[in-house]
């Protein structure tokens, strides 16, 4: 690819910034729902959902008062539902899947019924790694992802039909590809980018999607039952969020043109791939390693709470000012699924010698309220979210970083493919919310020899 001029860019750039720069305050003036958010804080209301509920906060009297978080899936809260599975020592992700794609639980038979339909749609297309993967590897997986993805459209007889039979065939065969194209286009990177021995292991139909993305992803394709036990968990409490969360509301608004399944779940990759969305998993940890070599006694309040004030200041880290991990646009007390990670990465840790690291991210949680508060005056209530310990319980797990935000997609597609069925089935109107145009009006047109 040619690059631009370095000057040329220069100019461009500053063209850029200076014709599309808008006063924030002209936002107010104009009562403008940035990021459809209220001025309370709460979401736009823009649609309705059977699928997720987030719950985080209630409405009293027109004030926003926070509350313990609750995550129910098709009406099952999340906390039983993981309960379930794991007191009979069965993963769970499998029958997520069916719960949110079909909206009940399965019976053992329709489960079984429904794991062989997976395994048996993993293998993928004759010629798809050499053509659609290895040729042109990605420094990025999710990129590849995605990529992965709009391929598929081509191995499909009947890609443009949006019955809900074809849609749901469609799901099905992107949720049993998903794992295989993240551990190909994760090897490709290691061979064609860091040159490493290429490895490519064929699926187990025998394995659960955690134990054959794990067997995959390793040269010697070992894993512990553990393991895969504590990955099911994390995709589980990935599968979905409601309709709002960034990802899930593209899946929504690309859905609502009549496009296709595959242009829609691409779109919705790229949403997640971003550092404000499923990104902020592997931002967690490589702000806890900055934490690590900055701050000398891990235990100290004091020196913790220093350092945690000079991020929130931008004078540190990534100089965003954000405390990644922290915080959720629904959630106030507590994310129910970061509860729930908390207790196992806090077992793992113990178990892999980790504690002090453990420690370190426990204080940070417990700290950052009282900083952020203190540094911009704010109430406002603050709660580690479910980024601020997967990221940390993929690293004891010896996840490399690279797959962190590629395991949040494998797990919310299943969500993704249940909304977009809700849409189809409900939206009815191509989506079309408003811009107000405020440019000086009048500009009249210089011919080129005049300019």
């Amino acid at each position: 690819m040619n690059s631009v001029n370095e000057n040329d860019l220069k100019k461009y750039s500053e063209l850029a910034e200076k014709n599309n720069f808008i006063d924030p305050g002209r936002f107010a003036n104009y009562d403008v729902k940035r990021g459809l958010r209220n001025s309370d804080g709460t979401g736009v209301l823009v649609g309705l959902t059977q699928i997720g509920d987030v719950h985080g906060y209630i409405v009293d009297e027109n004030e926003k008062v926070p509350v313990e978080g609750r995550l129910r899936y098709r009406g099952i809260d999340i906390k039983d539902l993981a309960e379930g599975f794991l007191k009979e020592g069965r993963f769970g992700f499998e029958e997520t899947v069916y719960l949110l794609l079909f909206g009940e639980l399965p019976k053992k038979e329709e489960l079984d019924s429904f794991n062989k339909i997976l395994a048996d749609n993993r293998k993928l297309p004759k010629s798809f790694i050499e053509d659609m993967i290895l040729k042109a590897p990605s420094t990025n997986i999710m990129n590849k992802l995605a990529r992965s993805v709009l391929a598929a459209y081509s191995y499909d007889k009947n890609p443009e039909d949006l019955s809900t039979e074809n849609c749901l065939k469609q799901s099905i065969q992107l949720i049993a590809w998903f794992p295989i194209f993240v551990a190909y286009a994760y090897h490709a990177k290691k061979h064609y980018h860091e040159n490493e021995t290429l490895f490519i292991h064929s699926p187990d139909p025998a394995l659960s999607t955690s134990e054959n993305l794990l067997m995959l992803i390793r040269a010697d394709k070992k894993y512990t039952v553990e393991e895969a036990e504590l990955l099911d968990l994390c995709m589980v409490l990935h599968a979905e969020h409601g309709g709002g969360n960034n990802s899930t509301f593209s899946i929504h608004l690309i859905s609502s043109a009549s496009t296709d399944t595959y242009s829609a779940v691409a779109a919705a990759i790229g949403s997640l791939k971003g550092a404000k969305h499923g990104g902020a998993n592997i931002k967690v940890v490589t702000m806890l390693d900055n934490i690590k070599k900055n701050v000398k006694d891990w235990k100290n309040k004091e020196e913790v709470s220093a350092y945690l004030a000079k991020i929130i200041n931008k004078k540190s880290f990534d100089k965003t000012g954000l405390i990644y991990g922290m915080g959720h646009a629904v959630y106030t007390y507590s994310d129910p699924r970061a509860v729930l990670l908390k207790t196992k990465a806090r077992k793992l840790a113990k178990l892999k010698g980790k504690e002090d690291e453990f420690d370190l991210l426990n204080l940070v949680e417990e700290l950052t309220p009282l900083v952020f508060a203190e540094v911009k005056g704010s109430t406002k209530v603050i709660s580690a979210n479910v980024d601020f310990y997967s990221g940390f319980v993929y690293r004891l797990l010896g996840i490399p970083e690279d797959l962190y935000t590629p395991i949040f997609a494998i797990a919310r597609i299943a969500g993704w493919s249940a909304h977009r069925i809700e849409e189809s089935l409900n939206g009815g109107r191509i989506m079309r919310p408003a811009y107000k145009h405020i440019k000086n009006p009048g500009k009249d047109f210089t011919p080129l020899s005049e300019r």
